[in-house]
């Protein structure tokens, strides 16, 4: 099948790139015409564990490819997919000039019938407006369906080729046929394609990753309350998860969420209650126990450390709001340093993949970027953890502690036994545990 993708961000790039690995012929346009070179030179623009030998392979094989020209791709293509960004607007809602200004444009390309599908993440009702602006701008018929996408970032590529579900948003159950054989390759296992309408499409991403948040910051202050009433919020976790009504996912605590999907998508998900007249109350609390639990890990080490924060060197490690991606945006990391810098503290940084992204965002004032974790600790007083990279699961505690001035440890991701630190010679703050103190 021939298909178009608009936009080469992480959704566009990892869907087109597993589309032709399926076997399809795929063409990604973008606008940005440097990423376009860069990717026809196999210059992947994100990092995504395994992503890259994909493209490679597919370019070769002549099923990928990469365009600025969006007429002569949707011209070429039966199904086209809007995969654009839609960012947070200053209400707090998507904006969704981007996915209109696209459909617009797949409008005046037409010339015949086109599928035309929503990937990106678009609040409920956006079906009709891109709807509305294809058929502003043609005559030719068309079938507009929503199609979210359910990636993790650092598991994209297996997400996407081995999907819990795919959401189809249309009523038209021809359309449904062409998007099963789309699909198919992805499918071979056992078939999880959703049908329904469009608007409960869209409902659908919304509400699943607002439900993920919610499970988060309720974690989270539940951590909070273990640190007041002296009890351990990972035995408490294990306790709530092996509830079969419940389970383990997501219920980790740690310095709050992040990313591209959660911050955007609770905040538009409150923004259509408001518009509505229904307040998303626990949807608003979310972002609120969010807010305050990246604000408070920063607040206890400043605490901890009190009116000599500013002769203080802080060695951290992790940028990216999770592991195994380069992602910054919304990162709990970066406010926090933000904090910790503003009050006077000196940092040192390392993260695997994202201190590019990271410098960007944080620049170079009292702050210096570190290729080797351990370099980056020397002459530090604190190693502060705020991302899950695996290669932090087990580091060397010796050479840790050689290169820290203060045998001290703040971990926002409670990667580490307390008990065992503090055989260590460690002073230990972790999330919603008990502070341990050296024992040797």
């Amino acid at each position: 099948m021939k298909v178009c993708v608009v936009g080469t961000g992480y959704v566009g790039l990892v869907a087109g790139t597993c589309f032709a690995d399926g076997g399809n012929h795929v063409i990604c346009v973008d606008k940005d015409a440097a990423k376009i070179e860069g990717l026809k030179k196999g210059d992947v623009p994100i990092y995504e564990p395994g992503l890259s030998e994909i493209i490679k392979r597919n370019v070769k094989a002549g099923r990928l490819e990469f365009t600025t020209d969006l007429d002569a791709s949707v011209r070429e293509s039966l199904v086209c997919f809007i995969a654009v960004g839609t960012p947070q607007d200053e209400d707090g809602s998507a904006d969704l000039s981007a996915v209109v200004a696209v459909a617009k444009a797949i409008g005046r390309a037409m010339d015949g019938y086109r599928i035309v599908v929503t990937k990106s993440t678009v609040p409920v009702g956006t079906h009709k407006k891109v709807d509305e602006a294809i058929r502003g701008e043609t005559t030719h018929p068309v079938d507009v369906v929503s199609n979210p996408e359910f990636m993790k970032e650092g598991a994209a590529v297996d997400d996407f080729t081995r999907p819990d579900r795919v959401v189809i948003g249309t009523t038209n159950p021809a359309v449904v046929e062409i998007l099963k054989q789309l699909y198919a390759p992805f499918m071979r296992k056992t078939e999880r394609l959703l049908v329904m309408d469009p608007a409960s499409a869209e409902m659908t991403k919304y509400a699943a990753n607002t439900l993920l948040a919610t499970k988060v910051s309720f974690m989270n202050e539940v951590a909070t309350l273990c640190e007041k009433y002296g009890a351990d919020v990972e035995v408490v976790r294990a306790g709530v998860g092996s509830d079969s009504r419940i389970g383990h996912p997501f219920l980790f605590p740690g310095v709050g969420y992040g990313g591209s999907c959660f911050p955007k998508d609770v905040s538009a998900f409150v923004c259509m209650g408001r518009e509505v007249g229904v307040p998303a109350i626990v949807a608003e609390a979310v972002q609120e126990r969010n807010r305050r639990q990246r604000q408070a890990f920063a607040e206890r080490l400043l605490e901890h450390f009190g009116d000599g924060i500013k002769q203080t060197t802080i060695g951290v490690w992790g940028l990216a709001f999770k592991g195994r991606t380069d992602d910054v945006r919304e990162a709990p990391a970066i406010d926090a340093i933000r904090i910790m810098r503003d009050a006077g503290a000196t940092i040192r940084v390392h993260d695997p993949e994202a201190m590019a992204n990271g410098e960007r965002m944080l620049g170079r004032e009292r702050i210096s970027y570190h290729n080797d974790g351990y370099e980056a600790l020397k002459g530090a007083d604190v190693l502060v953890v705020f991302t899950d990279w695996p290669e932090f699961r087990t580091p060397d505690f010796g050479e840790i502690r050689k290169a820290l001035k203060q045998p001290v440890i703040f971990d926002g991701r409670n990667l580490y036994d307390p008990q065992f630190l503090a055989k260590q010679g460690f002073e230990y703050h972790s999330v919603g545990r008990p502070t341990v103190k050296p024992n040797v």
